[in-house]
């Protein structure tokens, strides 16, 4: 997603920022809200910004180090 349009956007039940979620941090791209710990998928390139399609997110344990393999 373009950044300028992250930028832009809130979170529909807070209005508060977004944080863009990928790779590691997520299955699918996700737009997550950290007061709200809620994160809004991204499906073929657009948000689905619905309470009814958000997930759950745990933002310390996203931020959290992986644990090293033995």
């Amino acid at each position: 997603m373009d950044q300028r349009l992250i930028e832009m956007l809130v979170c529909p039940l807070c209005k508060g920022p977004l944080t863009l979620l990928r790779g590691a941090e997520a299955d699918l791209p996700a737009l997550a809200c950290r007061a709200d710990r809620l994160a809004f998928p991204i499906r073929d390139g657009i948000p689905l910004m619905l309470e009814s399609e958000a997930r759950p997110w745990d933002p310390e344990a996203a931020s959290a180090p992986l644990p090293l393999a033995p």
